[in-house]
């Protein structure tokens, strides 16, 4: 009995956080601001003035490069990658996830 306590706790605490939806979820007018002011000379629209549509933010360009979550959204923008520079030191943990909460909310809708 004494070892199946801990065991029934172990698997109830597992339940309860699994199906918790994760913390990240930033300011999306905020980072609206974030975005118009370091982002939207290369990505206006949901563009890529750069690199062209296929690594643009349209929700199927996300989809099909595999950034098409708040995580990989706020990886790419403080990390950047190829010709998109990283904002890491540029930007603080707030604005990067309040830029990426704006960026997913913007692909869901259509830009």
């Amino acid at each position: 009995m004494k070892r199946l306590l801990p065991l029934i706790l172990l698997l109830f605490a597992f339940f309860c956080f699994s199906f918790v939806s994760p913390a990240l979820a930033g300011d999306a007018a905020a980072g609206k601001t974030v975005f118009t002011a370091n982002c939207n000379a290369c990505h206006m629209g949901g563009g890529n003035v750069v690199a062209g549509a296929s690594k643009g933010l349209a929700k199927d360009a996300l989809e099909k490069n595999r950034i098409n979550t708040l995580e990989k959204i706020v990886y790419q923008v403080t990390n950047g990658k190829g010709a998109m520079p990283a904002f890491k030191g540029r930007l603080n943990e707030k604005q990067i996830e309040d830029v990426a909460t704006y960026v997913l909310s913007q692909a869901e809708a259509g830009w």
